[in-house]
């Protein structure tokens, strides 16, 4: 009896209706000022959770990318669509279509920095640079990477090493450095290149 007599105090005082299980509290005689409509506020749909980026995914976009530049050269020595090849290895794992790509190759001399996907399909397979002679065309037949060390960050993932071309007619091995910048693609998730620096090891002349 005391609990209801309290609630029905503070519905006197606030002017306001409560209900109290089955038992309704009736409104305040005192009137109140009309209160003026609160716009609705719209509340924004949660973000899909996305997943961390692991040392295993890096591992993966690496294999891919390996693949990926086998792929063009067989193609071409099989008198194939070999710039369709590398256009595809471009849209899957380079982040061109969602923003700047840091691109530094390895045998660029004159325009050392592609910043556009045409110029980095002209590297891998010549077209619009004169000094490109198309590195995916070489070809090669085997391409590891040997990390030093993978940075996981929030959202991104730096891995430093040395990949290893296969040259595919003499079976010669070239040792390249690198750096790969990782971030996850907006379409689907998967780790996308936003930044690749390649070159060769320094070589001091006595």
């Amino acid at each position: 009896m005391m609990m209801k007599q309290g609630l029905w105090a503070m519905c006197l005082l606030s002017g306001m209706s409560f209900v109290v299980g089955n038992v309704a509290l009736a409104e305040s005689s005192t009137p109140t000022a009309p209160v003026a409509p609160v716009a609705s506020v719209a509340t924004p749909a949660c973000a899909p959770a996305v997943a961390p980026i692991t040392e295993q995914d890096v591992q993966a976009a690496q294999q891919a990318w390996a693949d990926g530049i086998v792929t063009i050269g067989k193609t071409y020595q099989d008198k194939g669509d070999y710039s369709a090849a590398a256009t595809q290895l471009l849209d899957q794992l380079y982040a061109f279509d969602e923003g700047e790509v840091l691109f530094k190759p390895t045998k660029a001399a004159e325009d050392q920095f592609r910043g556009s996907k045409d110029e980095a399909l002209s590297y891998f397979v010549k077209g619009k640079e004169t000094e490109d002679h198309g590195f995916a065309l070489q070809p090669w037949s085997k391409v590891r990477f040997e990390n030093e060390a993978v940075a996981i960050n929030q959202d991104t993932a730096e891995a430093m090493g040395n990949y290893y071309f296969t040259d595919a007619t003499t079976g010669k091995e070239t040792k390249v450095e690198y750096t790969f910048g990782y971030k996850r693609a907006k379409t689907d998730g998967h780790l996308a290149i936003f930044l690749h620096h390649s070159s060769l090891p320094y070589n001091p002349e006595h």
